[in-house]
């Protein structure tokens, strides 16, 4: 078996965010890989939106004929809807289970979430850095919420209303992992993603258990 996690958004280099979990998981002999977001700008050149990210994650998922597990994390979800047919199983982590249609503006209030930071002019928007350690990793460690400033990221804000196309968790065995202490993303509508799921975990973490608490992240993964 093998994992391809995919990140949330407004966040850069996937492995930093997965690699606690990731080193844990090469112990028992899993190998894990985290594809880079164009929307995110890890590609280089222009920013891509929803479809380059599912291209990419795609790309990634058929590059082996192992048994894959896709972990989506947040904003990872809607990618994963697309990109996660036919795999072995689909772990959600504190993220969306879109309905063909649907997109990531689909699940967002009338204003913006006051932790965002919107540039319109520039076509992008990120987590504003003075609320990304208390809203975000609040149960992190200091050193890891001052590694995690330079790990943001400005995305397209083409994301926002890119309607997916696909359910691939109405069709795969998929897994909800809801984050309790999530500041980002609270329970209660974790709660409501999770009813739709085929199996629902829960853990007292914040909105980035696997570097909080990696050794859990694992444990529900190799259960899968």
């Amino acid at each position: 078996m093998r994992v391809v996690f995919v990140h949330g958004a407004c966040v850069k280099d996937g492995s930093w965010w997965w690699h606690p979990t990731a080193e844990l998981l090469l112990e028992r002999g899993v190998s894990s890989e985290a594809p880079l977001l164009p929307s995110c700008g890890e590609t280089g050149g222009s920013l891509g939106g929803l479809r380059e990210d599912v291209a990419a994650v795609r790309a990634v998922v058929a590059a082996s004929d192992e048994p894959t597990v896709v972990v989506a994390h947040s904003y990872g979800g809607i990618v994963a809807a697309e990109a996660a047919g036919g795999v072995h199983h689909l772990l959600l982590v504190s993220s969306y289970l879109p309905e063909v249609g649907e997109s990531l503006s689909t699940f967002g209030g009338e204003t913006p979430a006051p932790f965002l930071d919107i540039d319109p002019d520039g076509g992008t928007f990120t987590v504003r850095q003075d609320a990304l350690a208390e809203t975000f990793l609040q149960d992190c460690g200091p050193e890891i919420q001052h590694q995690a400033m330079e790990k943001t990221a400005r995305q397209s804000l083409a994301v926002l209303e890119a309607p997916v196309q696909a359910g691939a968790w109405q069709h795969v065995p998929n897994t909800y992992l809801i984050c309790a202490e999530d500041l980002g993303t609270p329970a209660e509508r974790q709660r409501k993603f999770a009813a739709k799921a085929g199996r629902v975990v829960e853990l007292d973490a914040g909105h980035h258990p696997f570097l909080s608490q990696p050794a859990a992240g694992r444990d529900v993964i190799l259960s899968l």
